[in-house]
């Protein structure tokens, strides 16, 4: 009887550890997958605070969290069940969405760059002004949970092809960890952006003159900050779109851009040294930036050119009217 017992509690130890393996195995498949997609995790950190710009700063934390839940909602109610069936089902898929979401994201850079040097975005946001328009909360929220269904579904994809060997339940368990992680780690950090400045003016009333400097310096460099992460957040969606476009396209067959990047890479990691893989690794982010910023002025030129016919054909019917 105790023999039994003995060998019925060894069972029960090897099932505990074969237990621990796995949920270990899944934390580290989690952490590869979600490195992974860093590329576009940076891009949505640094996207998001631009949503509540100039809002009244006690609405600011409400609208992340209204953020932010419409992305874990995106993340585990749609895209995370499309992402499995197509894995399981259509696994050639995945390449081709990848880099059709991949494109979005170099016309998207591409068009915030063309806005910028043509003046379009200020004189849209000057005509906002005069006419006294104000962004309704509702409409911000949409907007942004829009722009990040895009980003998310390029994290979730990504990190599913890093884990596409795995069974089933595991790549559905693993998706899932990375979906509220990264939504959790993305939108903590956008919510301590945004109320940086209000916590440097708190501080800056404090009776310390320590405090009082911090804060002063965190009111002060906080537009800076702002500024710079607009301009990270371009530069990261050109590049992001870029890289998996390159990927995409020598799994399709089509190896020429890969392999001159590739082999620009390598060059300059043999060349350099102990420095080697950093400069490599900016070789690579380099080429995978031209690449999206070729793509993207293609589909600007493109959706250019669609919008000035339209604009063409609309006042051609308004002056047939009359």
């Amino acid at each position: 009887m105790a023999g039994g017992l003995f060998a019925l509690l060894d069972d029960v130890a090897v099932l505990a550890k074969a237990a621990a393996a796995s949920v270990d195995d899944v934390a580290a498949a989690s952490g590869r997958a979600s490195a992974k997609a860093a590329g576009v995790i940076v891009d949505d950190t640094a996207v998001t605070p631009r949503y509540v710009q100039g809002l009244e700063p006690a609405r600011e934390l409400p609208i992340i969290k209204k953020i932010a839940i419409g992305s874990l909602r995106n993340k585990l109610l749609f895209i995370l069940p499309a992402a499995l069936l197509l894995s399981q089902f259509l696994p050639w898929a995945l390449t081709p969405l990848l880099m059709l979401g991949g494109t979005y994201l170099c016309f998207e850079g591409v068009e915030k760059i063309w806005e910028r040097v043509s003046g379009h975005a200020e004189g849209a946001a000057d005509q906002a002004h005069e006419e006294g328009k104000v962004a309704n909360e509702d409409d911000i929220t949409s907007s942004a949970i829009r722009t990040d269904f895009i980003l998310s579904a390029e994290i979730m994809v990504i990190s599913l092809n890093e884990v596409a060997s795995e069974p089933f339940v595991s790549r559905a368990v693993i998706l899932a960890l990375v979906a509220v992680g990264i939504t959790v780690l993305v939108y903590g950090v956008v919510g301590l952006i945004v109320k940086m400045d209000d916590v440097g003016l708190h501080l800056s009333q404090r009776e310390s003159g320590f405090a009082r400097t911090v804060g002063n310096g965190l009111v002060k460099g906080m537009p800076g900050l702002l500024s710079t992460l607009s301009v990270v957040g371009v530069a990261a969606m050109i590049w992001v779109g870029g890289h998996i476009l390159l990927v995409g396209f020598d799994e399709l067959g089509f190896t020429a851009p890969y392999d001159l990047v590739h082999h620009a890479e390598v060059a300059v990691k043999d060349a350099t040294g102990a420095l080697g893989g950093i400069l490599g690794w900016i070789t690579n982010t380099i080429g995978s930036a031209l690449l999206g910023l070729i793509v993207g002025a293609i589909v600007v030129a493109v959706v250019s050119v669609f919008h000035r016919s339209k604009g063409t054909e609309t006042e051609t019917e308004a002056a047939a009217s009359h």
